[in-house]
């Protein structure tokens, strides 16, 4: 007979001292502050506890498992893209624009994070921010298909984006790492089994042409100008006069939206 899966973290109370030394939150930050100065590999039980002045044994005592561990990370960095309600603006499309705008800048504060994350159990900030993104949409003529469509293409932007910038993070090196690759794609583009990429970069030094490419993939703009499309591309469909013309109009944006995100479903995050 099989064994029953542990609760999730989520379906328990916190232990039940009247004064205890650890939180979950001071737990789940000493965990973000390990992963993003050595990386998420770098994140254990064993380092949390160090980090944290307590033993091993002792963190057993508020989180059982490496999953319930990396479910309060996730909650934590949920907390951090939740927009406070005095923050936010007034309308669909501004509320909506600050939401995306603030997910984007907490994944370039933790670049580990989309990846990293996959598979976490989702928590209380999960729902709170799922919750925000709906009462944005609360007021438009939008019915419940069209609004997940739109937060899911959204969500596809910000998560693509964020995927790209850190790639391109990820292939800077130190001057040896660089050196080896412009020597490599120079003589790829040298073969002339890539004229359009040639003709692109002509006799630009890699490294600069590398430069170019990075500040392109991360630009703050390029990223603003393309949630700016679609919200204008869902305004119009709203505009058309009924619910279904907005579905199709954000369907038609979801099938051409790439890539798709990596997070579950139902926590959307435009």
């Amino acid at each position: 007979m099989s064994k029953a899966a542990p609760p999730s973290i989520w379906m328990r109370p916190e232990p039940g001292d009247r004064k205890p030394r650890f939180s979950r939150e001071k737990i789940a930050q000493a965990a973000l502050d390990i992963a993003d100065s050595a990386g998420f590999e770098a994140v254990s039980m064993r380092e949390v506890a160090s980090r944290l002045g307590a033993g091993t044994m002792t963190l057993y005592h508020y989180v059982r498992t490496k999953d319930d561990l990396v479910a309060l990370m996730d909650d934590a960095l949920l907390a951090e893209v939740l927009v406070p309600a005095a923050e936010l603006p007034k309308g669909w499309r501004a509320q909506l624009s600050a939401i995306a705008l603030r997910t984007r800048a907490v994944y370039e504060r933790h670049p580990w994070a989309l990846l990293a994350m996959r598979g976490a159990r989702p928590g209380p900030n999960g729902l709170r921010h799922f919750e925000q993104c709906l009462a944005a949409l609360a007021e438009t003529r939008l019915d419940i298909q069209a609004k997940l469509e739109l937060l899911g293409v959204i969500d596809d932007l910000v998560c693509g984006h964020a995927l790209r910038a850190g790639e391109m993070a990820a292939l800077e090196g130190g001057a040896e790492t660089a050196d080896s690759y412009q020597q490599f794609a120079q003589r790829q583009l040298a073969t002339g089994q890539f004229p359009h990429m040639a003709a692109l970069f002509g006799d630009t030094d890699m490294r600069e042409a590398e430069a170019r490419m990075s500040a392109f993939t991360s630009s703050a703009q390029r990223f603003e100008r393309g949630l700016r499309a679609l919200l204008d591309a869902a305004e119009r469909g709203m505009r058309g006069g009924t619910a279904r013309a907005s579905r199709e109009t954000t369907t038609r944006l979801t099938r051409t939206a790439k890539p798709r995100s990596t997070r579950r479903r139902p926590r959307k995050r435009p």
